[in-house]
């Protein structure tokens, strides 16, 4: 049984790793629908599901107790910190980063964020398909670099725990304050201020086309030929980015 407390531990580990992606995900594109829905029914929304009929509508300015809110947090913090623990059983305790010094993954995760977070905090974040344009090139340009520092495989993982860390990072500092922000406006009586509403919904759009690139380069490694053990894997990184961009594009608005 010790000999296998490696296994358990990265078994459970994935297990709820991906339990908790399940969560937030799904939380993350519920909402995604809903609000795209909302937009074309703002008198509200009829669903249907397990025998219930629910009628959703949107407000503006809620009168609403906001100790009656539910707030959709912790499933992006579990996910995330389960996903660093993964991170260390697999790469770092086992034996896979022997090609690369630690502190370039680890540090990935920190610049990544700054360097994502500055750019769209500046002015060309008015401007979404020119940032969205400098983003990805931004992405493919690491890719390139990075697959020249590390194993193909340790560079695809590194990519998507950097993007991981952006989404997590966004809904814990930048959508969560501003929803604060505009719960205690509600309770003051004040009218919820939209530049607020508009920051968080656009953190949360980025979330929405980040996930899709991120849970490709946690299947790839179970598809090394075609992706991360080619000698094109940077390449096919850049091309399967976009295609997961296009998909949640379409989704987002079907």
């Amino acid at each position: 049984m010790i000999d296998t407390l490696p296994e358990w531990s990265n078994l459970l580990v994935r297990w709820f790793h991906v339990f908790a992606g399940i969560l937030w995900i799904g939380s993350t594109w519920y909402f995604t629908w809903l609000d795209r829905q909302l937009h074309l029914a703002p008198e509200g929304v009829w669903m249907v599901h397990s025998g219930g009929f629910y009628l959703v509508e949107k407000q503006q300015n809620p009168k609403v107790d906001p100790g009656r809110i539910h707030w959709f947090k912790y499933e992006a913090l579990l996910t995330w910190l389960s996903g660093l623990v993964l991170l260390y059983l697999v790469y770092y305790q086992g034996g896979l980063m022997e090609d690369a010094p630690r502190w370039l993954g680890l540090g990935l995760l920190v610049v990544g964020w700054l360097a994502y977070d500055l750019f769209w905090i500046s002015p060309i974040s008015r401007r979404p398909l020119a940032g969205a344009a400098v983003s990805y090139l931004a992405l493919v340009a690491l890719a390139w670099w990075l697959s020249g520092r590390m194993e193909g495989r340790a560079a695809y993982i590194h990519l998507g725990a950097m993007m991981g860390t952006i989404m997590a990072l966004n809904v814990w500092l930048r959508i969560l304050p501003a929803q604060r922000k505009l719960v205690q406006q509600i309770s003051t009586g004040q009218v919820p201020d939209p530049v607020l509403a508009n920051r968080a919904k656009d953190r949360s759009k980025h979330n929405t086309f980040i996930i899709l690139p991120v849970v490709m380069t946690m299947i790839s490694n179970h598809f090394p030929t075609a992706t991360y053990g080619s000698v094109y894997n940077w390449q096919i990184f850049a091309v399967l980015v976009l295609a997961g961009w296009g998909a949640a594009k379409i989704v987002r608005e079907r």
